[in-house]
């Protein structure tokens, strides 16, 4: 009988905003189940302190420069975390935890990947099996170090036995994709980073108002697009659909194009921006496979932008089905840290994580590092 694990998975993704966190029993191979799922959401003073030193940052050199700065909310990050691990060990019993950090810089040309998070002192803190750095060894071994969960992808699409192919889409500050094309194979997935998600959008919303993000889209929904601009932009990034692998980083995005636009206008141009580099991108996927059907499964914070969903839906192929996860009994604001919780087990049983249809990664890597002492 193949052994089991409960195990912990924690993210914080590049919205910045809280720690999502899952625990889950899994063998590591075929099989999850969710027992917890719970947002945790950062002050506002780290929230803001988190996107104000990820703007300064732009290179390994910025790296440096703000060491001091870097080590200092390093530490409020991991207090956070482990705060978050003791709460719910309150409530249920884990015996590995998946720790991915904050990523405050990711460079894949340049081989740099930095999340900010002190394994060493959350251990002490925790005093659990924990599993961290999971991006390092794919950018070793010639991977982009992201997306690293299709192969949760294609757990959970087995799992849920939708129909193939099937399409998994991740809008969160970045998008990407898992193409699935069976339930078993790791080497048949597809997967990439394919564009904006929330980033354009929400630091567009951060700059000019004291809200986060734009809810469902109500003030993109009320502007009218600049189409000059608009035009400018996808020419700006027509790169994005060139490359076979690569991965994204929110710093990737020069926003200047936009400026002098109105609230409410800006808005609504990155909104459509963002559906039409998605659309493209995804379009260009599917004809190369050259699919009669395929369907999308929406998950991420992005789902929840009904406007720029509906113009996703509105443009996109008619041989496309397009639907969110949670239409299918999945919290679609998890899937990630449930995603880091199966890695994490992954990495302890010495199995691959990422793989070269995945990240771009020369042979399926072994991810995370471990402080470890499993019985």
């Amino acid at each position: 009988m193949i052994k089991e694990y409960t195990s912990l998975g924690l993210m914080s993704g590049t919205s910045g905003d809280g720690v999502d966190a899952s625990i889950i029993t899994t063998n590591g191979i075929d099989k999850f189940e969710v027992l917890k799922d719970q947002y945790f959401e950062y002050d506002k003073d780290l929230y803001l302190k988190i996107h104000e030193l990820k703007a300064q940052i732009q290179n390994l050199d910025d790296l440096h420069k703000f060491k001091k700065e870097c080590d200092d909310l390093e530490k409020k990050i991991t207090l956070f975390h482990a705060k978050v691990i003791n709460d719910l060990s309150k409530k249920k019993t884990f015996q590995i935890v998946g720790f991915h950090g904050q990523t405050i810089l990711h460079n894949s040309a340049k081989k740099i990947t930095k999340q900010l998070g002190d394994e060493k002192l959350l251990y002490q803190l925790i005093k659990k099996n924990l599993v961290f750095n999971f991006r390092h060894k794919d950018i070793l071994n010639g991977g982009e170090g992201a997306p690293l969960t299709p192969i949760f992808h294609q757990v959970l699409a087995n799992q849920l036995k939708i129909d193939l192919p099937s399409l998994i889409l991740n809008i969160g500050g970045i998008t990407n994709f898992t193409l699935i094309n069976n339930f078993t194979d790791p080497l048949s997935l597809i997967s990439k980073d394919i564009g904006p998600g929330n980033c354009l959008i929400d630091t567009w919303i951060r700059n000019n108002t004291k809200l986060k993000f734009d809810h469902d889209g109500d003030l993109a929904s009320k502007g009218i697009t600049n189409k000059f601009v608009l035009e400018q932009a996808q020419e700006m990034f027509s790169y994005l659909n060139e490359k076979k692998n690569f991965s994204l980083d929110t710093n990737d995005f020069d926003m200047s194009f936009v400026r002098g636009l109105s609230l409410e206008d800006g808005a609504s141009t990155l909104t459509d921006l963002t559906a039409k580099i998605l659309i493209t991108t995804l379009s260009n996927i599917l004809s190369s496979s050259s699919y009669d059907k395929c369907n999308i499964f929406i998950c991420g914070g992005g789902r929840k932008n009904k406007y720029l969903i509906s113009k996703i839906k509105k443009d996109i192929s008619k041989k496309v089905s397009i639907n969110l996860i949670d239409d299918l009994g999945v919290n679609g604001d998890f899937i990630e840290s449930q995603a880091f919780a199966f890695l994490a087990v992954r990495t302890i049983l010495n199995l691959p994580i990422s793989f070269p249809n995945t990240t771009g990664c020369k042979k399926p890597t072994i991810g995370g590092e471990l402080i470890i002492d499993l019985d």
